[in-house]
């Protein structure tokens, strides 16, 4: 199971671990992803997203419809 938003595509991020003594090594931010169910009222059906929680806040000011026709225009899906 992939960890990438089904809508925006948000991966993980690069840096590093700075420890007290201020020695660096790697590690992955990952992007914060629930698993959400949408209802689409024009084809009278649910689908499940795996979506970043910045993706759930723009489809619920636009509107599932609205934010899949957005990202599908874009090129993100």
């Amino acid at each position: 199971m992939s960890r990438i938003c089904d809508l925006t595509g948000k991966g993980y991020m690069n840096g590093n671990s700075v420890s007290n003594s201020n020695a660096k090594t790697k590690r992955k931010f990952h992007p914060n992803l629930q698993l959400k169910k949408f209802y689409i009222p024009e084809e009278d059906k649910w689908i499940t997203l795996k979506v970043s929680t910045s993706a759930v806040k723009t489809i619920s000011k636009l509107g599932i419809t609205a934010c899949i026709n957005k990202f599908v225009k874009k090129g993100s899906i």
